[in-house]
This record gives structure tokens, C-alpha cells and sequence, in this order.
């Protein structure tokens, strides 16, 4: 029997994940309107605004199982609850790079992540070189503009 492979993430990425569904879902009936009204200038097999709708429609249901899925298989993770000298999702890690120069990054889901507010994902390069690291660990990771080197610094759980 295959095992339902669990999907880490904090709450507030469960929350937006629940918001984005429950927009996609409140525009359903919009494109099956968009559908009727284009269906109604005649000629589909020319006819630009039904297969534009329809295409559409096809995204949001797509897009509409994948949210599903995700938040069925969802693991929420609360970063204040958890503790320890060991990096785990949910920590906020700060690294010193080359230069001593301190740079800090929680580890998220992959729905979460957003490197420009310094959210990683576990399954990030840097994120998987993290995991289970402790304070003074040095770390090297292969990213596309090179290796980079850094020093684990401080262990959060904020």
C-alpha cells in the first residue's frame, strides 16, 4: 500500500493556500458563465472567447486539485513549539557567509517559500544543507552563481 507522503507547512501557509482555494472556487461559476455566453455567439470551432474560457476553466480546476491535494496532505508545524541545537523545518537560521556578513532564513514549505523574505524551502539546495545542522557547523552549497560557504550562527524557533 503506498503511504500519503505528508507536505510540512506553518499555518499561515495553510491559511493562504485555504484563501487561494476558496478564490479559485468562487470564480468556477464566473467561467461556466463565460463559457455560456461565448457558446451563445454561434460558431465554436472559431470562436477565441469559448476556447480562452474553457482553457481557463481547465487552469482553475487544475489548479483547484492541486490546493486540494496539498492541504489534504498538509503536516502544520508550529516553529515556537519546537526546540533543540538542531536545525529543523520551522527554524530560523542565521549564517554568516564568506565575509562574516550575517544573513537569516526560515526554513519553510515549498508553498511558503519566498527567498526575498528570506523564507527557504526544506527541499531548497541551501534548505536541505541546513537541515539537522547545529551552531558552528560550516556548510558548503552548490547554488547556479557558484558555491557558497557559510557558517551556522544562531538557532531560532520564533
Amino acid at each position: 500500500m503506498a503511504t500519503v507522503e505528508k507536505m510540512p507547512m506553518l499555518q499561515e501557509g495553510y491559511e493562504k493556500l485555504n484563501a487561494d482555494l476558496k478564490r479559485l472556487k468562487a470564480e468556477r461559476p464566473l467561467i461556466v458563465d463565460a463559457i455560456e455566453e461565448a457558446r451563445a455567439h454561434g460558431d465554436l470551432s472559431e470562436n477565441a472567447e469559448y476556447h480562452a474560457a474553457k482553457e481557463r476553466q481547465g487552469q482553475i480546476e487544475a489548479s483547484i486539485a492541486d490546493i486540494e491535494d496539498k492541504l489534504s496532505r498538509a503536516q502544520i508545524i508550529d516553529p515556537r513549539e519546537l526546540s533543540g541545537d538542531k536545525v529543523v523545518f520551522g527554524a530560523t537560521v542565521t549564517l554568516l557567509d564568506d565575509d562574516e556578513k550575517p544573513v537569516k532564513y526560515q526554513i519553510v514549505g515549498q508553498t511558503e517559500a519566498d527567498a526575498k523574505t528570506g523564507r527557504i524551502s526544506y527541499n531548497s539546495p541551501l534548505g536541505r544543507a541546513l537541515i539537522g545542522r547545529s551552531v558552528d557547523d560550516e556548510i558548503e552549497v552548490s547554488v547556479p552563481a557558484g558555491d557558497r560557504y557559510y557558517v551556522v550562527s544562531k538557532i531560532e524557533f520564533i
